[in-house]
């Protein structure tokens, strides 16, 4: 997990606008990844970014140091990304998304470097007709590396709760790997 030192997030709490460039530096990454998974769309991925530092700059007077920052600044990401899916239609799996996994699933570019459509179609394939906590938790842990734990604070979820969801998520998955030929 990605750590910044305490002495920067006191000087953003400061009003000191160099030390917040580091935080977006530091952090913009990892909020790119995050978005671009659940929103599968790139454009609305930058958007997030965007979205969530300015969010992060706006409330840092408000973030506690007891919590850990890097779950801090994912809670926010996820509480926008969560509306923005809201306000979005239903995300539908193009034609061309089972002909990208296909091909990944295959092995034929496995050592090519995943480009982000086709992550995007991947995802949009994977998740489709999971409840939107069920990609959430998913998408957190499986594809973020996140502990049960971290997922909890950033969600509001319960223990059961982020179990129960991971395990339907990754049932759902596994049967479409399955489908396409992948085990």
């Amino acid at each position: 997990m990605i750590k910044i030192d305490e002495n920067i997030v006191i000087r953003c709490q400061r009003g000191e606008k160099e030390a917040f460039r580091d935080v977006v530096r530091t952090y913009q990454r990892m909020v790119f990844s995050l978005a671009l998974k659940m929103l599968c769309d790139e454009e609305e991925a930058k958007d997030m970014v965007q979205e969530t530092m300015i969010r992060v700059w706006q409330s840092i007077e408000d973030y506690d140091r007891k919590r850990s920052f890097t779950t801090w600044i994912y809670t926010i990401a996820v509480r926008l990304c969560l509306d923005r899916l809201k306000s979005m239609k239903r995300v539908v799996m193009m034609p061309d998304d089972e002909l990208v996994l296909r091909r990944v699933a295959s092995g034929m570019d496995v050592h090519q470097a995943l480009e982000n459509e086709e992550w995007v179609a991947m995802v949009r394939m994977m998740a489709d007709g999971l409840s939107e906590k069920q990609r959430l938790v998913f998408t957190l842990v499986q594809m973020e590396g996140l502990s049960s734990t971290e997922v909890e604070e950033i969600t509001g979820l319960n223990s059961r709760q982020v179990k129960s969801n991971l395990y339907v998520a990754r049932q759902t998955i596994r049967e479409r790997l399955k489908l396409l030929g992948y085990e």
